[in-house]
């Protein structure tokens, strides 16, 4: 009996046993973990020195930076000049000021309408609707400079070209925030939607006071994606406006470089003042991004 209960105690024991670990794993992923840190440390390196260079060359006379790189590396002796420039003679606080009037009011149609789009493509299933979304997503492949030239003579015939309405509406509808917003809202279950529905709710209470509650991280992302891009438009502020004093900053900054010249001191100032609010709202909203990018809608 005892020869034959010790060969199965000792199965018992080898198959519960956990498997043995092999040789150099533990090696292996450390020294992934040490390659993936070397290149993520490289290409940010990489990453910094063009701001890092811009802020050098803001910070350094105009004389000492048109003389080329060399001097600006060698030349420490910093300087607000440049700074002082813009925000004293310059007309930076009137950009600033149409450029965020711009974004506020764009931002906010633009997700009034995507949501909407979003929701009723997701939610509402009509004649034609996996068109409609084909051709929504074809949108994407069309680049905007192809639409300038019909745009132009759609916002003079109706009387709005020179006018803030002519760089916010035509920016409004924005295709990838369509798209996001639909296969978000269709990640989403329905039961609170069916619950609402039973206590007599329409579609029109289901949407604002279920879905976009639920959406909010999503439209954080897509608020500052959409800000960035009216913020960086150039080509849509420059072809529609007429009154200078209604430039946004991309075309401010413009003005800038083709009336400095060669003080690239000033018009490197400029660039960083063009940015900076930019960086400022990215620091703010990171954590909202990322959750919204995330698609994280739903905590629990």
């Amino acid at each position: 009996m005892s020869t034959t209960s010790a060969p199965s105690r000792t199965r018992g024991v080898s198959a519960a046993a956990p498997p043995a670990r092999q040789p150099g794993s533990k090696g292996s992923g450390r020294s992934f973990g040490i390659i993936a840190w070397t290149v993520l440390i490289i290409f940010s390196i990489i990453w910094l020195i063009p701001s890092f260079w811009a802020i050098k060359t803001s910070l350094t006379a105009n004389s000492t930076a048109s003389l080329g790189a060399i001097p600006i590396v060698k030349d420490w002796h910093l300087t607000t000049a440049s700074y002082q420039t813009l925000l004293k003679g310059g007309d930076i606080w009137q950009w600033y000021l149409a450029s965020a009037v711009t974004g506020v009011v764009t931002v906010f149609l633009s997700m009034l309408v995507c949501t909407m789009a979003g929701y009723a493509l997701s939610r509402m299933k009509f004649k034609g609707s996996a068109v409609m979304m084909g051709l929504i997503v074809l949108g994407v492949m069309i680049p905007g400079q192809v639409l300038i030239v019909p745009l132009f003579a759609l916002l003079n015939q109706l009387g709005i070209l020179g006018t803030y309405w002519s760089v916010i509406l035509p920016q409004v509808p924005q295709v990838l925030a369509v798209f996001v917003f639909k296969h978000f809202f269709d990640s989403l279950p329905k039961d609170f939607e069916e619950a609402a529905r039973i206590d007599g709710a329409g579609y029109w209470q289901t949407y604002t006071r279920i879905l976009l509650p639920l959406s909010r991280p999503v439209i954080a992302a897509m608020s500052i994606v959409t800000f960035v891009g009216v913020w960086n438009n150039l080509l849509l502020p420059l072809f529609v406006l007429t009154n200078p004093k209604l430039m946004t900053i991309p075309v401010g900054l413009a003005t800038v470089q083709g009336s400095f010249g060669q003080r690239y001191a000033d018009i490197q100032a400029s660039s960083i003042l063009g940015a900076l609010p930019l960086i400022i709202l990215f620091l703010i909203f990171q954590r909202q991004v990322v959750e919204g990018v995330a698609g994280s809608g739903i905590k629990g």
